[in-house]
Order: structure tokens, then C-alpha cells, then sequence
């Protein structure tokens, strides 16, 4: 079993990446990253996109794409994600309007539907979550409501995941070979529990690191939602971290 490869969700550089989306990459490959999560893509085509990657010898490990996209016009998204060379898409949030027990069980069949579709077109596809560990009428989490009532993926974050009072090993354990991608995010030690760079907050990153390989994790997504200091000195700090 080889290293766990390690990718930056470009969400974290989406100033950068509206500037100098093609300058933003070659940032990226030169800190040492091996790919990239991408969450849009700013107007660029499949090809260009396609182009830069392999230029820069970086790979697609996913793509966050908005739930109104994947119920409205997935044909044409997953013919975009495979020109790109990229062969995983997760649904990245759900709206606050959607955010209710009601909304929750509509989501259950919406995500079911996307995932027997993906499976068609040779794609997997992923949930991605952070407001759903909130707890229905039955006494179960919302994210355990959807991933016992579907078989897709879940991108696990463990910021937000600790940030609720949750282990998140025990749910890489729980869900195995559920989990190709994991956010790595790490939280200030202080009340504000702000995003940090990996190593140097409260999450045990570690204990999270070990499980990787146990857990079928594909790979390694380091995300910063907000940065104190310049976004590519969080994200060059992180790597320094795992590696």
C-alpha cells in the first residue's frame, strides 16, 4: 500500500482562483500537492482545465458541485467532470432552506437518484456535510439518517465533525470503505474555534491519519473554509504537517 496522495480543496483558494485560476494550480504543484478538489471552475473549459493538470502533472480527486446542479442538469455536469479527467463528484451543501426533517427525507431519494446515475456513467459520488450531525425526531443525526437510507459516499470533515462533539475516527470506522475522501481541517484551541492549519490546533489529525489506510481512504483533502493569514501559507502549512 502506497502513501495516501494529498490534495488542497481549491475552495480554500477561491480568491486566488477567480484572479489567476491557471496561476493558482501551478501555486498549488509547486508546494508539493498531488491533486486538487475543485469547487467550480470560473468559466474555464473541460480542456483548459484538463490541459493545466497535466501540464502540472496535479489530478482531479473530486469536484464539489452544488446540489441544485446535480438535480437540474447532472447529464451535462458529469460530461463536464469527465472531460476534465476526473471521475468522483460530492455534493458539497445543503441550503438552510432545505435543512428540515422534511427536506432531510426529500434529500434521501434526491441522493439515491444522483448516485444510481454516477454508477451508470462510471462515476462515484460523495456526500459532503456540516450542518447534518444535528439530531431528527428519531434520536439519529441526520448524516447517520442519510447514509443508512442511501449507499453513497461520505466525504467526512473532521472539523466539523470534532466542532460537534464527534470522534472522527469512530465514523471512518463506522463507515469504511465509505470514505474516499476526508477533509483535513484542524480548529483553534480558543472559544473562537477557528479553521487552523493542520498541527496546529485541537483536532487529533493523527488518530485520523492512522485510520486512513484501515478506512479505504483515497485521499488526503486539506481545506481551510477562512485563513488569518495568506491562504497559501495555511495550506503550505499544512503539507509541511502531514508529510
Amino acid at each position: 500500500m502506497g502513501e495516501i496522495p494529498v490534495g488542497v480543496q481549491l475552495y480554500t483558494l477561491r480568491e486566488e482562483t477567480k484572479k489567476d485560476f491557471k496561476g493558482t494550480l501551478q501555486k498549488v504543484a509547486a508546494l508539493g500537492y498531488q491533486g486538487v478538489e475543485f469547487a467550480g471552475y470560473e468559466g474555464h473549459t473541460a480542456q483548459e482545465v484538463k490541459a493545466w493538470l497535466t501540464d502540472l502533472q496535479l489530478n482531479p480527486a473530486s469536484s464539489h458541485v452544488p446540489l441544485e446542479q446535480l438535480e437540474s442538469n447532472l447529464a451535462q455536469v458529469l460530461h463536464f467532470e469527465q472531460q476534465v479527467g476526473n471521475s468522483h463528484i460530492v455534493c458539497p451543501y445543503l441550503m438552510p432552506e432545505r435543512q428540515t426533517e422534511k427536506g432531510y427525507y426529500e434529500l434521501i431519494d434526491s441522493l439515491n437518484d444522483i448516485d444510481t446515475y454516477c454508477k451508470k456513467e462510471g462515476m462515484s459520488f460523495s456526500y459532503h456535510h456540516d450542518f447534518e450531525l444535528k439530531k431528527l425526531s428519531t434520536g439519529k443525526s441526520a448524516l447517520h439518517t442519510i447514509l443508512e437510507e442511501t449507499e453513497v459516499n461520505v466525504e467526512l470533515d473532521i472539523y466539523w465533525l470534532t466542532k460537534a462533539g464527534e470522534d472522527p475516527v469512530e465514523w471512518m470506522k463506522h463507515y469504511r470503505n465509505r470514505t474516499p475522501f476526508i477533509h483535513l481541517k484542524d480548529m483553534t484551541t480558543d472559544g473562537e474555534q477557528f479553521f487552523a492549519p493542520l498541527g496546529t490546533g485541537g483536532v487529533d489529525v493523527k488518530a485520523v491519519m492512522q485510520e486512513g489506510h484501515r478506512a479505504g481512504v483515497k485521499w488526503w483533502i486539506v481545506e481551510q473554509d477562512q485563513c488569518k493569514e495568506n491562504p497559501l501559507s495555511s495550506i503550505k502549512k499544512s503539507l509541511a504537517y502531514i508529510k
